[in-house]
């Protein structure tokens, strides 16, 4: 059995992490680190772990960390996993790191998009970007540490990179319009992601390429484009819980049929088990993917323009998060890469 603990287990990634980490058949839960309900047990704030989780929240404290995992999910904001890394690389720990923390590469972009100098540099270089569908998986072979795709990231660049790697798209013409539901803001009380702000609403926000994930983006396209790429990249909260809807432009080279578009797609992704991709003009919708690990994708080209639209969906916590963390640690230990992770969604 794998030992797991989690660092940030009340936030709405880490509670989604600890469902589903409970139904892993090869894991065992050790410990859960709150700083907000140490002492708490799981159940009492969170009721519908009654029954099924017979844990306390504990403080995090590097004196008093009990050496009784073999993997350590950090869910914690940006910055913290900077003070952390070092201390559980050399404990002979494993990391997934849910933070932007140590998916950027370019230490000089990192710190124009985070205002923090990089100070885990040998970490850095060797932490993997961990979007297993474009990964290799034989880079999983003594990993330690990876840095957990963000979830606009991974709706973007999964209906991306396989039109960049086939060479189907123009680069300079890349905009993505991007909806997400309103966990993806967090558990922490904000003004915009109150009831009375958001229901009947949506609202854009950090737009005109202000939005911290542009970089993540870009860095991970550039390694299948043949020039360098700059995005075009609006986010905007929508009034679901949860669930992303990306609809991305593209204009296509000549004479890219959709049979090529298509065909593109289920050559790069014939070994995903969680890409679902869509022909004959039907789109993809969040209700399909809600509570899944499933990205799926749909296009459709329009011949006035050439332009290629494609629709890609996830569920932010899951795919977007929690699911993909769990690919990663499946594959970190050698284990089926799905292993724990077929759901399907509630229907109506």
């Amino acid at each position: 059995m794998i030992k797991v603990s989690v660092i940030g287990a009340t936030g709405y990634t880490g509670i989604e992490l600890i469902r589903i980490l409970k139904n892993h058949p090869m894991v065992s839960i050790s410990k859960l680190y709150s700083e907000s309900y140490k002492e708490n047990k799981a159940d009492e704030i969170y009721p519908h772990l009654k029954n099924n989780l017979n844990l306390k929240f504990c403080e995090f404290s590097k004196e008093k960390f009990e050496d009784d995992c073999d993997v350590i999910f950090m869910a914690l904001p940006h910055g913290h996993a900077l003070n952390l890394a070092s201390f559980f690389i050399n404990k002979n720990k494993k990391v997934i790191d849910f933070s932007a923390d140590f998916r950027i590469k370019d230490k000089n972009n990192f710190y124009q998009w985070y205002q923090k100098e990089h100070t885990e540099k040998e970490i850095l270089k060797n932490a993997l970007y961990g979007l297993p569908e474009i990964t290799d998986k034989i880079n999983y072979n003594h990993i330690d540490f990876i840095a957990n795709p963000g979830c606009y990231p991974t709706a973007i660049l999964l209906a991306t990179i396989p039109l960049l790697k086939f060479n189907l798209i123009e680069v300079e013409h890349c905009i993505f319009d991007a909806k997400s539901g309103v966990s993806g803001a967090g558990r922490s009380l904000q003004l915009n992601s109150h009831f009375c702000e958001i229901n009947e609403n949506i609202n854009a926000y950090q737009i005109a390429g202000k939005h911290r994930h542009i970089p993540e983006i870009e860095e991970q396209l550039n390694k299948f484009s043949i020039k360098n790429l700059k995005i075009q990249f609006t986010p905007h909260i929508i009034p679901v819980t949860r669930g992303m809807h990306i609809t991305s432009y593209f204009h296509l080279k000549d004479n890219v049929s959709e049979n090529d578009i298509y065909e593109s797609y289920l050559n790069f992704y014939q070994k995903s088990s969680f890409i679902r991709i869509y022909k004959d003009n039907s789109l993809p919708q969040i209700k399909n993917i809600k509570g899944t690990n499933y990205c799926d994708i749909g296009f459709q080209i329009d011949p006035r323009t050439n332009k290629l639209i494609v629709i890609s969906v996830i569920d932010n916590l899951i795919k977007g998060a929690v699911g993909q963390a769990i690919q990663n640690m499946n594959l970190m230990f050698h284990l089926e890469e799905d292993l724990g992770l077929h759901f399907i969604t509630n229907y109506p």
